[in-house]
């Protein structure tokens, strides 16, 4: 027989099986079909979910071979800690009386935090070679899914500016379409990947096809045991701690301002390409349209007139 400590809560209900009583089968089936919802629950909630008593919850664990339910629970947890530990985060924090403003304030501090956490930990060799690596690549790719979709989205745009091809991966055809996309590059390009716990297997994927293809690999995420950081040349880490969500997604936003920023700054001919969107988007903006509506020789006349500084006025009796 396997040791204790190597056998999963399954192995331990399918060697257990032939002894179970009816009602402990009855806990075992929901526990087999719902294992990630029962590891956030408590006794009484898993009791309720199996239409059993909670001593009958109780004695299931200790079938099982575990001292309590709240050994089997802690088990059960161990192989989903980063999917259930943002649940248990906010479970805890529910039961902590707040008012709004409270947990307004509180969200802010978080964000601040990290943010500070964030600058403190970049490393400025990698922040340099980031910027060199996107300057240079003939197209640079933007890979991020779920909630680092809308990050992803945003880098793109502020990278869009200043290079010469950026293309954002996720689309409506799904994961296939970066597939396929990542296939067609080659070492002169860059992938620029986002991802944050809970990580998503869609981001991974896409970084090993595009480490197969020769293409060089930017990873925006929290740590250095992110999935994601083996597969990078280049990781910049974001603090991404919260007690009310997975993730603060105001870090990485501010760690994406960043590295835009930075790209503009040594971007070749920043300053023309600033200005070259500004004259495309400019029949969108509000009160371009009202200037131009003016004749142009009265639409220079009325920009003279708010450019020229009023003369001054003399002193009175002089």
């Amino acid at each position: 027989m396997q040791p204790s400590s190597t056998i999963t809560v399954a192995q331990r209900i399918a060697q257990a099986l032939p002894q179970l009583t009816r009602s402990h089968r009855q806990v075992a089936d929901y526990v087999l079909e719902r294992p990630l919802q029962v590891a956030t629950l408590p006794i009484d909630e898993l009791a309720a979910m199996a239409g059993v008593s909670v001593a009958t919850a109780n004695r299931f664990a200790r079938a099982l071979g575990f001292d309590g339910y709240a050994s089997f629970r802690a088990e059960l947890v161990r192989g989903f800690e980063p999917l259930v530990a943002p649940v248990e985060r906010l479970r805890g924090n529910l039961a902590t009386p707040s008012t709004v403003a409270e947990v307004f304030s509180m969200a802010l501090e978080e964000s601040q935090r990290n943010i500070e956490g964030t600058r403190h930990a970049l490393d400025p060799a990698s922040c340099e070679a980031a910027v060199e690596r996107v300057l240079a690549a003939r197209t640079v790719y933007v890979a991020g899914f779920g909630a680092s979709a809308w990050l992803a989205g945003l880098l793109h745009h502020g990278l869009d500016a200043y290079c010469a091809d950026v293309r954002l991966l996720p689309s409506m055809s799904g994961v296939t379409h970066g597939a396929r996309a990542l296939a067609r590059g080659n070492a002169r390009d860059l992938l620029v990947a986002l991802t944050f716990p809970r990580y998503l297997t869609d981001t991974l994927a896409l970084t090993g096809i595009a480490r197969q293809q020769g293409i060089g690999v930017l990873a925006l995420t929290d740590r250095p045991s992110s999935p994601l950081a083996p597969l990078a040349d280049i990781t910049l880490y974001a603090q991404t701690e919260t007690r009310f969500r997975p993730n603060c997604e105001t870090s990485v936003l501010a760690l994406v301002e960043a590295l835009t920023s930075a790209v503009a700054l040594r971007a070749p001919g920043a300053f023309q390409a600033a200005s070259k969107v500004v004259q495309t988007v400019m029949p969108w903006l509000h009160g371009a349209q009202d200037l131009r509506a003016i004749p142009a020789g009265i639409r220079m006349k009325k920009l003279k007139k708010t450019t020229t500084r009023p003369a001054r006025q003399r002193p009175a009796g002089k």
